[in-house]
């Protein structure tokens, strides 16, 4: 945690910053640790313990910026780097978009605490952890003949920061986070080792999902076996919740202020307008209490507050930092998103499947990009072929290609099964008319 006196030094560091010749400054102290074990075949194959403590200051000196941090937090040697920092900004070119925000966007306090933190994080036991990874790796491990591989991991970490702004922001966050992976490989045809995995995560050591892990990872390699390319089609197409964030991402990071104020965004000038489908409507929530990605302010200090990125279709807001706001002459919001959710529909994956009809199931995917100037994509895919509302063959090897645009214009429904514990709050969705290729 931040202790007083440490908070005594940020608020000194500030201070003597604006002293010897910052016009303004930001500054982050921070205080992280983590911990991860890491199983192969029931035996200990790597463990990892860090933690980390310092400092972070943003220096506005002479309409110029610079950033500079540090784990020396002896106030005569935090003097002389500050000193240096300050020196060294006035070599930078001049740029008039850097600025604090104003101060009337800070986030002032008084809010109810979202409760990101488990306080019986210290008194967990390393023992008890490596345990929880034996058990997931224990629930591969000869389990099945074709099993070739088995590992798992735990990991755990805690965080803390206090912040201040010289135009008089000031705010704390606090945070835990604990998960568990495993992941199986399988014998398949000649040699072919399908894989596959599974995870569970939680801000909260008593409501992470501690059984199963393993079981669902085997499982999942397994029904791989046998996969084929298909015929190429232009087909219905059932994203699961595992995989629908990959392509959300491109969307988000075109509306991003830093790709819109350099030109690299395929949703230039479209705030307002109706981009997509009907279908794609998607709520920034960073109130949600318990929950990852929540926050009552981001980096800057600025408020966040609910919002609808898209609604129906039509594009409501853009990330916009002080930086690129300054730089667009407009409005600033928020620098990146809290918590994304998508509005659930009525159906899990299974109606999904029999809306469907006919189509695949992409449950992973194996490279590929997407053009962030004209949102054209192509992926690698593996999933199942879709008939007469279920899955049957596996498939593999086949791309999706498509544009962006296109493809969320085309969304046809959205499932009701988003990974609750992840800040992106992504169901399983099913788009119409995707063109996949194949055989």
């Amino acid at each position: 945690m931040i202790t007083d006196e440490q908070k005594k030094l940020a608020q000194w560091a500030m201070e003597y910053a604006l002293k010897n010749g910052c016009r303004a400054a930001r500054l982050s102290l921070y205080n992280n640790s983590n911990t991860s074990f890491e199983i192969r075949d029931m035996k200990m194959d790597r463990l990892q313990q860090a933690s980390e403590n310092g400092l972070s200051i943003q220096l506005f000196v002479d309409g110029r910026f610079g950033a500079i941090s540090t784990n020396r937090l002896e106030k005569e040697e935090l003097g002389t780097f500050i000193r240096n920092g300050i020196e060294s900004t006035r070599y930078l070119a001049e740029d008039e978009a850097r600025t604090l925000p104003a101060e009337s966007l800070y986030y002032r306090g008084g809010s109810p605490d979202l409760q990101l933190y488990d306080p019986a994080f210290a008194s967990l036991q390393p023992d008890d952890k490596v345990a929880l990874a034996m058990h997931v790796c224990d629930e591969m491990t000869g389990r099945d003949p074709r099993v070739v591989d088995a590992s798992s991991s735990y990991s755990d970490s805690e965080s803390f920061s206090y912040r201040i702004a010289s135009n008089g922001f000031e705010g704390e966050t606090s945070g835990s986070h604990f998960s568990l992976f495993g992941e199986a490989s399988i014998k398949g045809e000649g040699d072919a080792r399908p894989s596959s995995y599974w995870y569970e995560s939680s801000l909260y050591f008593d409501t992470l999902q501690k059984d199963g892990i393993g079981k669902k990872a085997l499982e999942r390699a397994l029904q791989k076996l046998g996969q084929r390319k298909t015929a190429s089609s232009r087909m219905p197409m059932v994203v699961d919740f595992m995989n629908a964030g990959r392509l959300l991402s491109p969307v988000i990071n075109a509306i991003y202020g830093s790709s819109i104020q350099q030109k690299d965004s395929f949703l230039p000038d479209k705030k307002g307008q109706k981009v997509f489908g009907d279908k794609m409507t998607l709520i920034d929530e960073p109130h949600l209490m318990k929950s990852s990605g929540a926050r009552y302010f981001d980096s800057e200090g600025v408020a966040t507050r609910k919002m609808t990125v898209f609604e129906a279709g039509t594009l409501m807001i853009h990330y916009l930092d002080t930086y690129n706001a300054n730089k667009l002459n407009v409005p600033q919001t928020i620098g990146s998103p809290s918590i994304l959710t998508v509005p659930p529909g009525a159906n899990g994956l299974d109606g999904l499947l029999q809306s469907a009809g006919k189509g695949i199931l992409v449950t992973g995917f194996n490279g590929g990009n997407c053009n962030s100037t004209t949102g054209d994509f192509s992926y690698g895919i593996e999933g199942f072929l879709i008939e007469n509302g279920r899955t049957t063959q596996p498939v593999n090897e086949m791309n999706i290609t498509g544009n962006m645009l296109e493809l969320w214009s085309n969304l046809a429904e959205t499932g009701n099964d988003a990974r609750l514990s992840s800040s992106w709050r992504i169901p399983s969705l099913l788009f119409d008319k995707v063109d996949f290729s194949g055989i």
